[in-house]
């Protein structure tokens, strides 16, 4: 049994298609507890990374349940196939921590191996692209190559009814996002701008959207390691979804017919953030298990719960019904110090053609859930943390609460997007599920 530091624990593991472990399965439905947290991670490369960011997690929460009459709190992680770049850094955890961030925009072997690992069958491909981006060559040619290589990565998903994690039906349907369309050395001019807004040290270079016969196209290297990593994304995007909704909803529905008396609380961050609330799509229906849902930072569209997109964008959001399927609240805790969704995201998510700016992060359309919290969604109730924490939070419903208080730290590019580890927004889990009084 893996010692994460609290008990009962468990684990389950899911392939890129929503496949679980058989005998993590059966372990899972045995946990003696009423109530059972499930928290899925974000970007980690091992399940040891991940199994960390458990431990840490976890570690507030025996002290906020002591005392808690008739409350056996279990716990479970979630472990999924996701990627983490070596440069992002998160704060007060040591294995990150012990990482040196790469001085330039060239891959270090252990993201290159990650690489590797995510993308099987593709070695070559990302080898080449590790070469561009060590070698920083000033040709159009290479940039083209570049692109190439980068989006031949990427599953592109169907569209359709009932499609796992549609993307489409997100940022609208049948839209193309820019990162997988537009012109290569646009968009690598455009991340170059986002990063040195995050604070991030990038070469200078030509100013303005056009490039002057001639000049230089290295600085833009910088720029073009953030489309990878984006693109990279926007695949590990679509696996959330269809993690969560083809593994988790109907492994919780599972859960509701042998285990009638225990209770489900899920917890995500980033883009496992993304993979709770797709569960709630794959949830089978008449399963009320589900007692609550808590999104940290999450990497998706604040539009996501919306029963219509404003401001231009047709139909709805994915999810449009989802926060009806959970018997408590859908809470999203948000901050503006994560850079990574406040800048870097909506740069990524802009469709193709339809840049309101050089810096899309000043489009409102394109913020992420876990940048200003639920939006387009009536009711949804606002909340500091402090009011989170005194007062707890509404019995259902949509509810956004703004953590900057606690999520705060962090380097660029990302900032704050991975200080969660917090006994703050353990307190906020537990208040959400009704586990405990505030």
């Amino acid at each position: 049994m893996t010692d994460i530091g609290v008990e009962p624990y468990r684990e389950i593991t899911f392939d890129a298609d929503g496949d679980a472990d058989p005998a993590e399965r059966t372990a899972l439905t045995g946990v003696d507890a009423t109530d059972l947290v499930l928290f899925a991670h974000g970007w980690n490369n091992t399940p040891d990374n991940a199994r960390s960011l458990f431990r840490a997690f976890f570690a507030a929460f025996p002290a906020w349940v002591s005392g808690s009459a008739g409350v056996r709190l279990g716990y479970g992680g979630v472990i999924w196939p996701s990627i983490r770049f070596t440069d992002e850094t998160i704060p007060n955890f040591p294995h990150a921590a012990a990482v040196t961030a790469p001085t330039g925009p060239g891959l270090d072997g252990a993201t290159v191996a990650a690489l590797k690992g995510f993308f099987p069958g593709q070695d070559a491909a990302i080898d080449r692209i590790a070469g561009h981006l060590e070698q920083r060559p000033d040709d159009e040619a290479a940039f083209t190559d570049f692109a190439r290589l980068t989006r031949q990565l990427v599953t592109v998903p169907t569209t359709g009814p009932g499609t796992p994690g549609d993307l489409a039906t997100e940022d609208g349907p049948g839209a193309s996002p820019a990162i997988l369309t537009d012109d290569i050395l646009g968009l690598c001019q455009r991340f170059t701008a986002a990063l040195a807004d995050t604070g991030m040290a990038v070469r200078p270079g030509p100013p303005g959207p056009s490039f002057s016969i001639g000049g230089s196209l290295k600085h833009l290297w910088d720029g073009a390691k953030e489309v990878l990593r984006q693109t990279t994304y926007y695949e590990m995007k679509h696996r959330a979804g269809t993690v969560g909704q083809r593994g988790l909803g109907p492994l919780i529905g599972q859960l509701a017919l042998a285990r009638t008396d225990l209770r489900i609380h899920l917890v995500g961050h980033s883009q496992g953030a993304r993979l709770v609330a797709f569960a709630l799509k794959g949830l089978p229906g008449g399963a009320r298990n589900v007692k609550s849902v808590t999104l940290l930072e999450g990497a998706f569209s604040h539009y996501t719960f919306a029963e219509r997109l404003p401001e231009g964008l047709s139909g709805a959001g994915a999810l449009s019904d989802a926060q009806g399927r959970v018997d408590g609240p859908v809470v999203s805790c948000y901050s503006h110090f994560d850079t990574a969704l406040g800048v870097i995201y909506p740069v990524a998510s802009a469709l193709s053609g339809d840049y309101a700016s050089a810096l899309p992060g000043l489009d409102r359309r394109w913020w992420a859930i876990g940048h200003d919290g639920i939006q387009a969604v009536s009711p949804c109730t606002t909340l500091t943390l402090a009011e989170a924490l005194r007062d707890g939070v509404p019995d259902s419903g949509c509810v956004s609460v703004d953590a900057a208080a606690v999520v705060k730290d962090g380097g660029p590019p990302s900032g704050a997007h991975s200080d969660i580890c917090h006994p703050e927004l353990a307190r906020v889990v537990l208040a959400a599920g009704r586990i405990v009084a505030p």
